[in-house]
Formats: C-alpha cells, structure tokens, sequence
C-alpha cells in the first residue's frame, strides 16, 4: 500500500510534557483522513510536526515513500503539503491577491505582476469552486471567505496534502457545507485532506478513514464506513458518552434580566439590536437561537457594557444597568462566558493562574493597597484548574499555550466561581470536543439548579435544543418568537430564524 504522507512513531515534548507520544499516522492518495481527539490530545502538535513548525524529538517522516527531514514550513511546501490553519494567518489590510502571494511574488522588470497574480488566483479560485474575489479587501469579507483564501493560499503554493486545522469552528451551518463540497472537489482533482477535528459528524459525512488520538497517544485507525458517532466517541475520550443532556425540570423563580426595548447599533452604526424584549428568571436557562448576524454579539456587548446602547433598559435583579462600565455590571452579579476567547476571555500572554482572577485580582485577599498577592492567585488557579479539569502542566503555563477547551474550561471556572445571578454563555462550546462539551452543558445545568439565571447564545441548533429551557428566536434585532424545546424541531425553530411569522413556521407553543 503507498501511503502519501506516513508518519511513524513521533514523539515530541515540551519542557517535559509529552505533547504526541510514539504516534502513527498514514495517509492514502485521494482520501479524506481524519484526525480526532480531544482538545489538548496532540492533533494540532502532530501536524505542525508535519508542517515544519516543529521538530520532533524521535519518528520518521515519509512522504510518497521517501523519508524527509521538514525543519520549516518552506520544505513542507516545497513537499506539495500545505496548512490551512485554525486562526487564519491573514493581513487584514491586504487584498485577496496580496495575501496569496505573500512571499511567493512573481516580479516583471523588478515590480510586483498583480494583475498577473490575480488571474492566477482568479483561475484557481474558479476551478476549485471556491468563488473568491482577487481585489476584495481581506478586512471587508466574512469569515468563511477568509477560510477559502487560506484554502487558495495552499493551492497557488502547488500543495497536493492539505492540512485543515478545526476548518469548521467559526464558520456558519450553511458555510460548513460549502466547505464540505470544497473537499469533495479538491479531491476529485487528485488531492489529499488531513482534517483536524472533533466534529464526529462531519467525519461521517466526508472522512474515509479516522485516526483518534488520546491524550498523545495513537488509539488507532478506523474506516469510517464501519464505524458509528458513538464508537468514534468513546474512542477518543476513553468512555461512554452522553450526546442528550440530562436535567430535570427546570423550577424557574423571580426575574433576573428584563431587557425592554433595547436599541444597539454595530461597529459600522447600522441598527443591529431593535427595540428587543427579553426576560430570563432564576432557576432557568434561556436559549437565544438565530442566524449569525442578527444582533446577538451586539445584544451580549450590551448588556455585559462592552457596547453602548442608544436607548432601552437592562435590568438585573431589579437594578438599572444600561450603559454602566464593564466592572459596575460584573459587580452587580453579571458572569459572561464571551465568544470569542481569545479577544475578550483570556490575556493570552498571561500564566493561565493569573486569567484565573482577573475579575477579582483588585480584591483582597488577591490584593491590598494595590499590591498584588501571588501567593493567594495562584492558591485560588490550583484550586479552580482541579474542580474544573483544566489540562495544563502547570498554573504558569501561558493562557496561549492551552489548546481551546482548557481555556474554555478555565474561562468558566473563574465566572462560575464568582457566584454571579446571571450567567452569559455566548458560544460556550465553539470548537470544542463532545467531552468538553458534555462538562460545559453539566456546568449550565448546575448553575441553573443552583437558582441562578443563564443565558445561553449559540449558533448550534442541537445545544440550543438540548440545554435551554425556553428558546427565544432572534431576528433582525428583535426576539420574534419564544417556544418550549420539548413542543419545536429543529425544522421549524430554522424557519423562525430565517424570518418565517410562526403561522409559516407551525404552530410551537409559546412560553
């Protein structure tokens, strides 16, 4: 059997941690090999082993049969194998066409040929399915269209093996299945796929084979056509797990949040929140459901103070407030789990101990007269990392260096440990595995239990279905309808987020 890409019995550690440990992985011509694993398994370690980032500490790699040495990312390109990375290396302020051939410029008479340069990526952009402007500004394109460009990157490069890091974490359900034909396409021109994910659906839907690596270590490779979502799972996390969220009914108390007519302008001053009514009481958690774009992001801003708002009230236990400073509404029992991590979770060149408090580090015992007390920080980060399972070598390890779910995991320790009255979770889940998504779901249950009030932000149809108690569609900036999970489908909750009046949806039950 020829393999394109086999890599036999790597090992690579970090200051002592074993990051792959013996790990083997063989690629066949013309097929879509997945690579599953928990986040923090050593999936992204093992590719940027293969792409030149890093430098293995014992293994072989083999490429069409021949062992090579890749000690940087020119001789894996030069090797026909390219990387589409999970957090896009993309200057914002640069066309498509400048981006794709950063570094790989053709010159006529000692000048950058772009008009040459364009119609390459044109043609490629064409041929691939990938409808990319060449001009569009990197800044003025969605997500999903950054993706493509990354995707171009590759291909202008000639890489025959692409690598795809979580390709599908930021992007929107319909975004995911254009990607998804993307693949079919590269393929069918003779290409190979390495895709890095946890998403056991999608791996059943495009993978021919699945590598599942644990905690390091190769478990070992299934074909998926024999396999279920079940057996994937329990190989990668070592254990049964649960996909349907068990709790009991909720009991839902007093008011906690009371939004009324709120009105929240986006970035560009375009009307983003109009005139929304929300409630969410304690002992229950609300699920806001909708289509990207339609004022969540805005709506969470707002009410955590990230955002001004131009009119309306927000109300939390009885006490206004709309348009207080971020710290005011936190100390007025707000927690926020924020979407994206990394921009406002986490201060990544920070020890992880040290995210742990920075809600609280100007209160004692973390503080006093404004000198910080790392001794009681880092007591309070140990303590925190254990009850929340937070995967790190030590609580000095940089936020940047924990894979996505350990930082997600140590972003909810430090909110949940505050004891707020109302709990924001926007994205909570995005581009985690099913065992961290199972401990996050527990977590939102246990805090709803508590008596405490959650709102819960998600793009994903089954968590939206499966955790909340109440779903309130947004649309447009408003909340258009409010159904019980137990009396909607997912068919007709999609309908209502794309602006369907509930006559056209089916009639769900109010709440």
């Amino acid at each position: 059997m020829e393999y394109v890409i086999e890599m036999l019995n790597i090992r690579k550690e970090f200051s002592g941690f074993v990051a792959n440990d013996n790990i083997t992985l063989q690629v066949k011509k013309g097929e879509i090999h997945a690579l599953l694993g928990e986040n923090g398994a050593g999936k992204s370690t093992l590719m940027n082993v293969l792409f030149g980032l890093y430098q293995p500490e014992q293994g072989e790699i083999r490429v069409k049969g021949k062992p090579v040495k890749i000690t940087n990312p020119n001789i894996a390109n030069d090797l026909g194998i390219g990387m589409v990375h999970q957090h896009f290396m993309l200057v914002d302020v640069f066309t498509v066409t400048e981006n794709i051939i950063l570094g790989k410029e053709t010159t006529k008479g000692g000048r950058i040929d772009l008009k040459r340069a364009e119609k390459e990526v044109r043609d490629i952009s064409e041929r691939y399915g990938l409808s990319v402007d060449p001009k569009a500004k990197i800044a003025d394109i969605s997500v999903g269209m950054q993706q493509r460009v990354e995707i171009l990157k590759t291909l202008y490069r000639g890489a025959e093996i692409l690598i795809f890091d979580e390709p599908t974490a930021v992007l929107t359900p319909q975004e995911i299945k254009e990607l998804i034909q993307i693949m079919r396409t590269l393929i069918k021109e003779g290409k190979s796929i390495i895709l890095i994910t946890h998403k056991l659906k999608e791996i059943l839907e495009v993978c021919d084979r699945c590598t599942v690596i644990r905690k390091g270590k190769g478990i070992g490779t299934v074909n998926v056509s024999e396999t279920n979502q079940n057996e994937l799972a329990s190989l990668m996390v070592g254990r049964e797990v649960v996909f349907k969220t068990e709790k009991k009914q909720a009991e839902p108390k007093q008011e906690v949040l009371n939004i009324n007519d709120l009105v929240v302008k986006d970035s560009r001053g375009v009307m983003a929140v109009n005139g929304l009514d929300l409630q969410v009481r304690a002992g229950e958690i609300v699920g806001i459901a909708g289509i990207d774009g339609n004022g969540q992001s805005e709506l969470i801003e707002a009410i955590t103070g990230l955002r001004k708002s131009e009119s309306g009230s927000v109300m939390v236990n009885g006490k206004e407030l709309h348009n207080l400073a971020p710290r005011k509404i936190a100390e007025s029992g707000v927690g926020h789990i924020p979407q994206d991590r990394h921009k406002h979770g986490l201060v990544l060149n920070y020890p992880i101990g040290e995210n742990m408090v920075l809600q609280t580090y100007y209160k004692p015992p973390f503080s006093k007269r404004g000198i910080l007390n790392f001794t009681e920080i880092y007591n309070k980060a140990r303590k925190l990392i254990t009850e929340f399972d937070v995967r790190t070598p030590s609580e000095y390890t940089l936020a940047r260096a924990l894979s996505g779910g350990n930082q997600q995991k140590a972003i909810i320790g430090r909110e949940v440990d505050r004891d707020p009255d109302l709990l924001i979770a926007a994205q909570p889940t995005r581009g985690l595995d099913v065992g961290a998504i199972e401990f996050i779901h527990k977590r939102l249950i246990e805090q709803r239990d508590h008596g405490k009030a959650v709102l819960l932000v998600s793009f994903e149809l089954d968590e939206i279905m499966n955790v909340s108690d109440r779903i309130a569609v947004i649309y447009e900036g408003k909340i258009v309808a409010v159904v019980d999970p137990k009396q909607t489908t997912e068919q007709e909750l999609g309908l209502l987020m794309a602006g369907s009046s509930r006559k056209e949806a089916g009639e769900g039950t109010d709440v």
